[in-house]
């Protein structure tokens, strides 16, 4: 088992898994059960084709160097992208992800739709279902192909590895949905953005090294040593930004006040 499969894959599709619950539950409770099951399931055979089509594509032409240096690159670009959010939110510049608002701000808006019938099949709300549940599965696909392909030679056992990651955050999720039956707002899911965004930095630039031929030293022990560095990196940044996120709140509120 690849430790630097499975635990990336677990923490980024638990987050994907979560935002992805929280529309169909709003779904489910707001127009009915059926709609929003039935646009998860279709969902999720949709991203069951994509994955047999292009992930074996993927796995079985593509040579291990190449495949790192590529997936490295774009899990850099990937990863720069969850931490821009999370430096930005723990500055104070971006509000904190907050999915109970997410979950009554998408229920004004199926409500604003008219009121559905609970038994009766609806369009509108299957293919919200559909989309947010194929939207996140996606990128779970993505993290799972990229991590699995990249982590060893043997790319099909990498693959399964990084699946058992996310198929684990799945149960959780589905399990806790099942029995809070509304959004998960205690997974700490900023927490969760930011550490699996300096997983991603730290693997996208172990890989691009190994792609260009760089002999990394103490082999995988220098994956610690740059998340250290990305993490100390982190903290300088939010440290340096926070003046500017307390001004920005101070401004809003004299605004709101005037």
């Amino acid at each position: 088992m690849y430790w630097s499969s499975i635990l990336p894959s677990f923490l980024a599709s638990m987050v994907e898994f979560v935002e992805a619950l929280t529309i169909v539950l709003v779904v489910g409770v707001t127009i009915n059960w059926r709609s929003s099951l039935l646009g998860a399931g279709a969902a999720a055979l949709t991203l069951a084709v994509l994955v047999a089509v292009f992930g074996s594509t993927l796995v079985m032409f593509i040579p291990i160097e190449v495949l790192r240096q590529v997936i490295g690159t774009i899990l850099i670009l990937f990863g720069m992208q969850w931490l821009k959010k999370a430096l930005l939110r723990y500055s104070g510049l971006k509000s904190m992800h907050d999915e109970a608002a997410i979950y009554e701000e998408q229920m004004q808006k199926l409500r604003a739709h008219g009121e559905a019938e609970p038994s009766k099949f609806n369009g509108f709300g299957f293919l919200t279902s559909y989309k947010s549940v194929l939207l996140e599965g996606l990128e779970v696909a993505f993290i799972v192909i990229t991590f699995g392909s990249s982590v060893s030679a043997d790319k099909f056992s990498g693959i399964w590895t990084a699946a058992e990651g996310a198929l684990l955050a799945l149960i959780i999720v589905v399990i806790l949905g099942l029995l809070i039956r509304g959004p998960l707002t205690k997974i700490p899911e900023n927490t969760l953005k930011f550490s699996v965004g300096i997983m991603l930095v730290t693997f996208g630039t172990f890989w691009t090294g190994e792609g260009l031929g760089i002999q990394w030293p103490y082999a995988d022990l220098i994956l610690l040593a740059l998340i250290i560095f990305y993490l100390a990196l982190s903290l300088i940044v939010i440290k340096w930004l926070t003046p500017y996120g307390i001004e920005q709140k101070r401004k809003l509120m004299a605004g709101g006040n005037s």
